[in-house]
């Protein structure tokens, strides 16, 4: 019996233990949480489904697993010890009255397209983000910009190539930076490959950098997750940990991210909305150009614009974009059209090419490459109702020129004119640009920085531009080199003074001889319009038209455009010599 009541105690205790160990296991499995959580907009659900009920979106809910923790995990004290804030009580309310704002000088990129679209350069302690496509020249853009920093120390962290890979790109983009002194065009650049979070910020606690440049998010990892680098988890983690890091006194950061195959920032959509900035770097590889947009800027204006050309030693700056967007040889060809756009506060040209066929099949196609295809059908709607244009069974293909992609709604009229020339194959006038949005019932609509576009067409040695008459109220035409012409409806006078009229002298041999109609086309016997007369126009105004342009023939019209005839130096000397005549009679 006490055999047995040993036995007895024994199994006992095993149970015991069991009991407990079950306990335990029961207790931490109650500290951990699924949830489903959305990559594109952060929403948070208990169960799966298939459409988010917040962004609406299909087949984004992830799984995720959410530990309850009271201390801050290992991530977070790693970057407050590497600012230097470890073991500071927690952040007390504090009123507005008593907080300091002074304004701290931005760090200069040595960069100006960047300055600029940054919004005049680097806040100390912004976290940044640069999106663009595989390939597109992100860490190209960075690593060059970090070599030319003069008096900043860089630490840049690799995720993705090895210090031999970057020390050879650096070579290339900047042959001084084979120095023996290990400094690149003045700037003290450190490199580390690592991605341990935890290791990144003990190496930022030792070095005390002015600026830290992770390459990039996705291969980042902390330890305090148990899922692979690049996972909605990591990313929120890894990026939540560096924003602590930079708003308790750190550094300012800059983080290079990916794309997903629908264009947008790859990771949770939280990812955006934790940083400050959020740059975008576009463009096609088959072009040489590329652009840098801000999605997002705390500190700045998010309509700024920023181009680069791409060549063999890196990323070089376009300061005028107009000279390299336009081509030389368009004289002579018809469906181009330039048009002046405004990114930002920047005004450039841009050229507009359209090419308008007969429909090869059944179903017209409508083809663009840099504008949105909806304005696009929305046009040549207001062409075919409001002019009369029959567009309905032709082909239409848009392209601009250069590789960008433009939504400024000024660039409507320059699309309609292309449009109108590739249709009836009549060149436009080289000297000749357009400014102006087209609404739905044909009329041209003001556009903002009018003066700033007129400046640059003038510059760039245009001698005619087409605007809105609304943007002609106060502008006075005598403080510029360059003839305005007033427009404010898609009509007849408008093609016409776009585009040119027939000349009757030119097809007095072709009247009578049929075997030339299928042979001659408009546009060769077409000539652009010297002038234009208004109907209130004073006849000194009329007088000096003829004699400047010696013109046979002049088209006038109204103050709304609208054609009302025309005027032929012939009758006009007639009556000269009526009026002179009954004069010298009484």
């Amino acid at each position: 019996m006490e055999c047995c009541g040993d036995s007895a105690k024994i199994c006992t205790f095993v149970t015991d233990n069991r009991d407990e160990h079950i306990n335990r296991q029961t207790l931490v499995m109650a500290k951990e949480k699924k949830v489903y959580v959305c990559d594109y907009c952060g929403q948070e659900s208990l169960r799966w489904v298939g459409r988010c009920p917040s962004c609406q979106q299909w087949n984004t809910m992830k799984e995720m697993t959410l530990r309850e923790e009271k201390a801050p995990s290992g991530a977070v004290k790693a970057a407050l010890k590497a600012a230097g804030r470890a073991g500071v009580q927690q952040a007390q309310p504090v009123p507005v009255a008593e907080i300091h704002a002074d304004e701290e000088p931005r760090m200069d990129m040595g960069d100006r397209e960047l300055n600029r679209v940054l919004g005049g350069g680097l806040v100390p302690g912004s976290l940044v983000l640069l999106g663009g496509e595989p390939g597109i020249g992100k860490s190209t853009l960075v690593l060059q910009t970090v070599l030319r920093l003069k008096g900043r120390r860089v630490l840049y962290v690799s995720g993705e190539e090895s210090a031999r890979q970057l020390k050879l790109r650096a070579d290339r983009l900047m042959p001084s930076s084979s120095s023996q002194q290990g400094e690149c065009g003045g700037s003290d650049l450190l490199v580390l490959t690592e991605t341990s979070l935890e290791q990144i910020f003990v190496q930022i606690e030792q070095t005390q950098p002015s600026l830290v440049v992770i390459d990039s998010i996705q291969t980042i990892q902390t330890e305090t997750v148990d899922s692979s680098p690049g996972s909605l988890t990591q990313i929120r983690e890894c990026a939540a940990s560096l924003l602590k890091y930079a708003k308790c006194g750190g550094a300012s950061i800059l983080l290079i991210g990916h794309i997903n195959k629908e264009g947008t920032l790859a990771g949770p959509k939280v990812l955006e909305h934790i940083v400050d900035t959020v740059l975008q770097f576009e463009g096609d590889q088959h072009y040489m150009y590329r652009i840098l947009r801000s999605i997002k800027n705390r500190f700045g204006s998010t309509s700024e614009l920023g181009i680069y050309e791409m060549r063999h030693d890196g990323l070089r700056q376009v300061a005028n974009p107009s000279e390299l967007l336009l081509t030389d040889n368009r004289e002579g060809l018809s469906g181009v059209a330039i048009a002046c756009t405004v990114e930002g506060v920047r005004p450039f040209m841009i050229e507009t090419q359209a090419l308008v066929s007969t429909a090869a099949y059944g179903t017209a196609q409508r083809s663009t490459t840099g504008f949105d295809g909806r304005r696009l059908n929305m046009l040549l709607a207001v062409l075919e109702k409001r002019v009369g244009f029959k567009l309905a069974s032709k082909d239409v293909f848009l392209n601009i020129a250069g590789g960008l992609r433009v939504t400024d709604p000024a660039i409507d009229l320059g699309v309609i004119a292309a449009v109108l020339s590739s249709n009836v194959d009549t060149p436009i006038d080289v000297d000749t640009c357009v400014a102006g949005e087209v609404g739905l019932s044909g009329e041209i609509r003001p556009v903002s920085r009018i003066e700033q576009r007129i400046a640059e067409a003038q510059k760039l040695g245009f001698r005619r531009m087409l605007l809105p008459a609304h943007n002609m109220n106060g502008i006075d035409p005598r403080h510029f080199d360059i003839e305005l012409v007033r427009t404010d409806r898609i009509n007849v006078a408008y093609i016409i003074r776009l585009l040119g009229e027939i000349d009757l002298t030119k097809i007095r041999n072709i009247v009578f001889r049929p075997e030339l109609y299928q042979k001659m086309r408009a546009s060769q016997v077409m000539t652009p319009l010297p002038a234009i007369l208004y109907r209130n126009e004073p006849m000194t105004e009329v007088m000096r038209k003829f004699d400047t342009t010696n013109a046979s023939v002049l088209p006038v019209v109204d103050i709304n455009n609208v054609l009302q005839g025309y005027i032929t130096r012939t009758r006009l000397y007639r009556t000269y010599r009526k009026v002179v005549a009954d004069f010298s009679t009484e």
